[in-house]
């Protein structure tokens, strides 16, 4: 089993879908990973050499930022909108929608569940 970036990559997939489980690396990332290591995209994780491992996790290392270092710069990013009392971290805090979506009847994702309001009646 590969482990890259302290993920442990999933068995018997091919590893352009296989890297998309790090955080911070989608499709056509893996795609550009893949090609500048020189690995096939369709090589199964199972079959994967030691060498192309190497080389992969040295290119994740040296050019990308993925898993807790990206996670943190987000969380900072978030942090300081919030502390700066920007209207986009206001809406952060109190766990609305941030980019604009309408939230009267829909932002339930946000929002969470439905609470109903006692004693009201039509």
């Amino acid at each position: 089993m590969a482990r890259i970036a302290g993920v442990d990559l999933p068995k018997n997939k091919r590893m352009e879908i296989a890297l998309t489980y790090i955080y911070g690396i989608g499709r056509s990332k893996a795609k550009e990973i893949l090609a500048m290591a020189g690995v096939n995209p369709d090589t199964k994780t199972d079959i994967l050499a030691d060498a192309e491992i190497s080389a992969i996790r040295n290119i994740i290392d040296r050019e990308m930022k993925v898993e807790g270092d990206l996670r943190r710069d987000t969380s900072m990013a978030i942090k300081r909108l919030m502390d700066v009392g920007a209207y986009r971290g206001l809406r952060h805090r109190k766990g609305l929608p941030v980019r604009g979506q309408r939230s009267h009847t829909n932002a339930r994702t946000r929002k969470g569940p439905r609470r109903s309001i006692a004693g009201k009646k039509k």
